[in-house]
């Protein structure tokens, strides 16, 4: 590759009653529980115009993920074929960035409760996006 590195900072953290991996559903349509969402003190100005009930992409880094993964069974089921992980949304792979499509439910200060995110509990934020629908831009 080029060697050049980047820098992440995670602007929050998940707290949940999901806290031991095994536990987690693989995605948040599965049964994932509420979470909140608790921002660093810093992005106070970033969250302020977050909305009950708006839709979101929370940008996680899956800190307990396997880094030297490469290929993987699709949902760890070892009777499908393996692929790589590239095509697959498994948390073990390269850089552990996770996608979780959700619903803010509440906010408190710099704590925003979301539906269904299967992440465990401490698992670093990234960024919180707004979802687009077909024709809107924000």
């Amino acid at each position: 590759m080029d060697g050049l590195r980047y820098e992440v900072r995670p602007v929050g953290r998940v707290a949940s009653p999901l806290t031991d991996l095994a536990d987690a559903p693989r995605q948040g349509d599965e049964g994932a529980p509420e979470a909140w969402l608790v921002f660093e003190p810093e992005m106070a100005l970033a969250v302020q115009d977050l909305v009950v009930a708006e839709q979101v992409i929370i940008l996680t880094w899956l800190d307990r993920a396997q880094r030297d993964v490469l290929i993987t069974h699709p949902r760890n089921d070892h009777s499908r074929p393996a692929v790589g992980v590239f095509s697959t949304r498994s948390p073990d792979r390269p850089n552990p960035i996770g996608l979780h499509r959700t619903q803010i439910v509440a906010i408190d200060g710099l704590r925003v409760r979301v539906s269904g995110l299967e992440a465990i509990d401490g698992t670093p934020v990234l960024d919180i996006k707004p979802v687009l629908d077909p024709v809107g831009e924000r």
